[in-house]
């Protein structure tokens, strides 16, 4: 099973990801802040970060460099409802996805899938 860090400081989206993500059949830890995430990365804790970008605190970006260095395994997906910050996103974590908002919860699973070349055998469509 996929473990899903997701850092989202919207509520209503955070929970909204979090029940979806899970129904979807991965396993989502879910925090309010980047902050909050930083205790939580260790080496294959998770398989993937997902984080908004802009956040109070500290940012979505500062936070997967962050996670680049204490967990280089996992990988990182940026969500974001600011076009003019994906452009820096892409070119701080070159490695990173970066999905827009608004977005449909199917290519956010169809987009996880494809990082960990899951395909249709998962059961996920």
């Amino acid at each position: 099973m996929i473990r899903i860090l997701l850092a989202e400081d919207d509520d209503v989206m955070r929970q909204y990801l979090t029940r979806a993500l899970e129904k979807a059949g991965y396993a989502v830890t879910a925090v309010d802040r980047g902050t909050a995430a930083l205790p939580l990365l260790a080496p294959n804790a998770f398989d993937l970060l997902l984080t908004d970008i802009v956040m109070p605190e500290m940012d979505g970006i500062e936070l997967a460099q962050r996670a680049g260095q204490q967990a280089p395994g996992m990988r990182v997906m940026f969500i974001t409802g600011f076009a003019a910050v994906t452009l820096r996103a892409g070119k701080a974590v070159p490695q990173a996805k970066v999905l827009s908002k608004p977005f449909h919860l199917r290519d956010l699973v169809t987009e996880i899938d494809r990082m960990f070349d899951i395909g249709s055998l998962s059961g996920h469509s």
